[in-house]
């Protein structure tokens, strides 16, 4: 099955070779044209230089035959080389006749040989020699410079034939752009016609259809796309999916009666349940029963439970003052207390200044429940679980210790990392774990690190809270959210 994009790649690839054929066999027709012209221009350039040093050749014989000066010497040696380099380029060119180079350089080779000489009997001081050879240095000279304007005419009358075949072929190469230009776009508008069309028609029938099942016409007819891309497959699942839909629906309407009968059954069972306030009055009213007959220990008992419940089903998310906390924790250990009479021992340390500040709700309770159940339960005597807050640098510390069983450090470890997965330190009475204390810990501070748990196996644990207490005064009154 050929895909959308491969079709897409395929033109792409079609159209980047065209243009590239295209592009090359321009670039090598160009390329030919300005070998030709930058050939013609350095003819030109290197005729101009010979002639020009060969002048400036002349001039410096002279200078010296004057002056014998032994710069002026240099300067002409110089020149004499620069002068054999130039010939010998001229000799490797092309587009001159045989004939003409071996005289031009042979014009060359005379004027050099004319002023070596001139010098040479200027050391001498053989005045008529060096007089007679300067004069012919001068004619050689002057002979050159008019050789050089006539070779270059000659260049530039070959050059109109050229320039007029460049003109030519640019006439051509325009029209030549103008069919490519307007073959391009055609290709193009119909390439893209043709393939917007292959999408189009089978994307609109699939509008068509869908447009039906969202007005609730499930019984359309089957819909036929003859592509051989992902649009088929399209339509194939469209058919699959409205078939699925009005099999789903029939199911449904089969169900209907018993999906009554559950509802039913559902409001009944709601019905059976007992409110919690229900059974709040119903503690209380216990409660004080037991007060009357004299059973003052059962009231307490009943009136601790009651607390107790009251508060873990109140709102988890509310902030309440850290005394109010510490009240449920005692209750609960009276609870406790009551079960297991002299076998654990429960005491309680608070600093006056730390009742007033803020902390989450049900944040100390799951901790000491933990405490009990996992730590000093199993004991058959000495078990205790301490309870001691302080304010320490602007922070209050609540640290809950028991001497109980204590945990291997690979369990603390993964506590620490919220890392376990089980319900091993989930309380009995709220259903709230020691994990669960640390994320709101963190949640309601905004800051990590404020639960540090210490334990050693058979040696027990001791958990420790960081209230942060400027944090706390800036939440007075609101909250926990």
């Amino acid at each position: 099955m050929k895909t959308i994009r491969s079709k897409l790649l395929l033109y792409f690839f079609v159209f980047v070779l065209l243009f590239n054929v295209v592009s090359i066999s321009i670039f090598f027709s160009s390329r030919s044209f300005l070998q030709e012209y930058d050939s013609s221009f350095k003819q030109f350039l290197l005729l101009n230089q010979i002639s020009q040093t060969s002048n400036q050749l002349y001039e410096k014989a002279n200078q010296f035959v004057l002056g014998r000066n032994q710069r002026v010497l240099n300067e002409f040696q110089q020149l004499r080389v620069t002068l054999n380099e130039k010939t010998k380029q001229l000799q490797n060119q092309k587009g001159f006749g045989d004939i003409q180079v071996k005289s031009y350089i042979h014009m060359t080779e005379t004027l050099i040989q004319e002023c070596e000489m001139s010098i040479g009997f200027a050391i001498r001081d053989d005045i008529d020699q060096y007089s007679l050879h300067i004069k012919e240095a001068r004619n050689t000279s002057t002979y050159l410079q008019d050789t050089t304007m006539s070779l270059i005419n000659l260049k530039l009358t070959d050059y109109q034939s050229f320039y007029n075949d460049l003109e030519r072929r640019n006439g051509s190469f325009k029209w030549f752009a103008l069919f490519l230009f307007n073959t391009t776009v055609l290709l193009a508008v119909f390439f893209a016609l043709w393939f917007s069309r292959g999408i189009n028609k089978p994307v609109q029938i699939l509008s068509k259809a869908a447009s039906e099942v969202s007005a609730g016409k499930l019984d359309g007819h089957v819909i036929h796309i003859d592509s051989n891309d992902e649009l088929k497959l399209l339509g194939e699942t469209f058919n699959l999916m409205r078939k699925n839909i009005r099999q789903y629906i029939a199911e449904i309407e089969e169900k209907s009666e018993l999906d009554s009968l559950l509802k039913e059954l559902e409001l009944k069972h709601l019905q059976n349940q007992i409110n919690p306030h229900f059974l709040f009055n119903t503690l209380n009213t216990i409660s004080r029963t037991a007060y009357f007959e004299n059973a003052e220990e059962t009231s307490k008992l009943i009136h601790a439970v009651s607390t107790l419940l009251r508060y873990s089903l109140g709102n988890i998310n509310q902030s309440v003052r850290l005394r109010e906390e510490i009240k449920v924790v005692t209750e609960y250990f009276y609870i406790q207390k009551t079960r297991f009479s002299d076998r654990i021992t429960f005491s309680v340390n608070v600093e006056e200044e730390c009742m007033r500040i803020l902390v989450p709700r049900l944040i100390l309770q799951p901790i000491v429940e933990n405490a009990f159940i996992h730590g000093v339960e199993g004991m058959e005597e000495g078990g205790n679980i301490s309870l001691n807050i302080l304010s320490e640098n602007g922070r209050t510390i609540a640290e809950i210790h028991d001497n109980g069983a204590g945990m291997p450090e690979e369990l603390v470890t993964l506590i620490t990392n919220h890392q376990e997965k089980n319900n091993q330190h989930v309380g009995h009475s709220t259903g709230i774990g020691l994990q669960n204390v640390m994320r709101r810990m963190e949640l309601f501070y905004q800051s990590e690190n404020l639960v540090t748990i210490s334990s050693k196996k058979g040696k027990g644990t001791s958990v420790k809270l960081i209230f942060p207490m400027e944090e706390c005064a800036s939440l007075e009154g609101n909250n926990c959210g």
